[in-house]
């Protein structure tokens, strides 16, 4: 069960990173924003990036806007490893495990 959701955390962030990417290379490239492709990718990431413009003030904003997007990919690469080391593994005795240890205990 834990490696399942390992797997759907890592899927999430990846999706969050690769969005995060194409955010980075839309706004390096100057892609226009009227296109509805970048205008879903510029909406879906903004919550991410949001946080981190500004950080650098004496920047041209296509720079400072590109410096966001990396420290956003930084930061939600860390919190994704954060977040799918502290799903740890099941511990326990299985169900299974335990009807055939009463199994073979009645026997004897």
């Amino acid at each position: 069960m834990n490696n399942t959701a390992k797997n759907i955390a890592r899927v999430i962030f990846w999706i969050i990173e690769v969005l995060l990417a194409f955010r980075l290379a839309f706004k390096a490239l100057g892609a226009n924003a009227d296109n509805i492709f970048v205008r879903i990718v510029y909406s879906l990431t903004k919550i991410f990036v949001v946080a981190f413009e500004g950080i650098f003030s004496r920047t041209s904003t296509k720079v400072g806007e590109a410096i966001a997007t990396v420290v956003a990919m930084i930061i939600v690469a860390l919190i994704a490893m954060v977040i799918i080391k502290l799903i740890k593994p099941k511990t326990g005795i299985s169900v299974e495990n335990a009807e055939h240890t009463a199994e073979s205990s009645i026997d004897e």
